[in-house]
């Protein structure tokens, strides 16, 4: 792992914009259009498995302080959320994790990287969650779903600028006819034969 700086650096030149920490946790910072090369690289270099894939509204940052404290927003100009990837090297004998990894892009206008579902299959539930809770859309998912929430729901509730006293369409049951109460013995675990 003390080589994974200088290797990505090599293959990826500028895309790799900051590295940072030492031994098995370390993280990078890459530009957006290069986060799947260098994500593929990551895999193909033994990072086996994509733990998390997560994201970070900054369009409040800094803002509802208290007196006197300020806050730099971490975001580039044009920039509003941050994916964050974080990987694990996993030994496949011994099953002792060899290394971290966590792997940082901005997003500008919403539109995320390209998907990373066929290098590791759990992406596609994580960027369902992330267009579900955040609105961030994977460049070459055009379709996708949301995983959470109902179709009918409006907004993205992670986002900073979601009002939180909006109320949405509920979505009733199919049938009309009124649902029965439960009651005590419907929630004991029972054996079904």
């Amino acid at each position: 792992m003390s080589g994974l700086r200088d290797a990505l650096t090599k293959g990826f030149g500028d895309a790799v914009l900051s590295f940072e920490g030492e031994g098995r946790d370390q993280a990078a910072l890459v530009k957006p259009e290069a986060a799947r090369d260098v994500l593929r690289a990551l895999k193909d270099s033994g990072f086996n498995m994509l733990v998390d894939l997560t994201a970070v509204d900054f369009s409040r940052y800094g803002q509802d302080l208290p007196p006197g404290v300020t806050a730099t927003n971490p975001a580039p100009e044009g920039s509003r959320f941050r994916l964050t990837y974080r990987l694990m090297k996993l030994g496949a004998t011994e099953g002792l994790v060899l290394g971290r990894l966590a792997v940082h892009c901005w997003i500008v206008d919403d539109r995320g990287p390209a998907s990373v579902k066929d290098l590791w299959p759990n992406a596609d539930w994580l960027e369902r969650e992330i267009w579900d809770m955040f609105g961030v859309k994977f460049s070459d998912r055009p379709g996708i779903k949301r995983l959470l929430l109902y179709e009918e729901f409006v907004g993205h509730p992670l986002r900073k600028d979601y009002p939180i006293n909006k109320r949405q369409p509920l979505i009733g049951p199919k049938d009309e006819r009124p649902r029965e109460r439960l009651t005590g013995a419907d929630l004991r675990p029972r054996i079904v034969p």
